[in-house]
């Protein structure tokens, strides 16, 4: 998803005095359980509807017939009808025993199949904007939706053999959606102990790596982030941190002031929360280099396994 709308705040940049990349990089893999602080070195990325201030505009993306931003989501099959997210039994011991992960895979295949549905606006607290998009794609028509999908399950796996609840928001089993202010309610009434939405980016070639969105302070409408601002703030520092470690993928260069951290106001999905929530964009789909790493099931098993793990290193404290 591209950055192309209003209200983003990118974190504060930060010095390194560890001097090259490839320092930053070994610094985060050693911390990485510790948190993202020592990797303020390695460059940084965003991506998802609104651009980042300070940062070169996001090339235009023509994946389906609408732009992708990075909450995703159609409206639900009829009104007030919040469907069951899909979940499935946790295993019977494990450290992470009675939490609930809720993994929310970014847009739905069919969404394009929708345009008119998921065109339609719903209030995310701050503002009123569409009910989601289609996503973006690779220049070979390979899909954010699918990404998004695959990843989830494969995070799914992973978690429930660590003994958790897991429930997705969607798992292609509906015509489309849900819509962003239904995901974040989701989330909520799951009561989860922490919410990934799963993204890539539709940036311009030469823009890569990965960023984790994080919600900033709100309090506007039914929007009210300040309880969770700082939990999910923990929660985007140890997936960042867990992800270079697992991945080997540096932090976005175009986004997020060499952080790999994001802080946005605009999104539905997260204004609406009242549970630890963020978005980790992947990579960028168009972008030959990232994109042969996104539509490679290896590499797509390691971003499951590192987002997993920072789910995990946050949930144990």
């Amino acid at each position: 998803m591209s950055y192309t709308g209003p209200d983003f705040d990118p974190p504060p940049q930060r010095r390194s005095r560890r001097g090259p990349l490839t320092v930053g990089l070994a610094a985060l893999v050693c911390g990485g359980l510790l948190g993202w602080g020592v990797y303020a070195a390695t460059g940084g990325t965003d991506d998802k509807g609104a651009q980042a201030e300070g940062s070169p505009s996001a090339a235009p993306r023509t994946p389906s017939p609408a732009a992708s931003s990075p909450e995703g989501g159609g409206a639900s099959p009829s009104a007030g009808d919040e469907g069951s997210p899909a979940s499935r039994t946790p295993a019977a011991a494990g450290p992470l025993k009675g939490k609930v992960v809720v993994i929310d895979p970014g847009h739905n295949p069919k969404n394009v199949e929708h345009t008119a549905e998921i065109n339609r606006q719903v209030d995310v607290g701050t503002h009123r904007k569409e009910c989601d998009t289609t996503g973006t794609s690779t220049n070979d028509g390979y899909a954010e939706a699918e990404f998004t999908l695959d990843v989830a399950h494969r995070m799914r796996a992973v978690l429930e053999k660590q003994g958790a609840t897991v429930k997705l928001t969607q798992d292609g089993d509906r015509p489309f959606g849900p819509c962003v202010d239904e995901r974040a309610r989701i989330g909520n009434a799951a009561k989860a102990d922490a919410v990934v939405s799963i993204h890539a980016d539709g940036s311009g070639a030469g823009n890569r790596g990965f960023h984790v969105i994080l919600p900033g302070s709100v309090n506007a409408g039914e929007a009210d982030t300040r309880a969770i601002v700082a939990p999910s703030r923990a929660l985007g520092e140890r997936i960042a941190g867990n992800f270079v470690r697992v991945t080997g993928t540096a932090p976005s260069n175009y986004v997020g002031g060499g952080t790999g951290l994001v802080t946005r106001k605009d999104l539905g999905g997260l204004n609406l929360s009242t549970v630890p929530k963020v978005f980790i964009e992947c990579g960028n789909m168009r972008d030959s280099k990232d994109a042969a790493l996104l539509t490679s099931g290896a590499w797509r098993q390691k971003a499951a396994q590192g987002i997993s793990e920072g789910i995990v290193s946050f949930l144990r404290g």
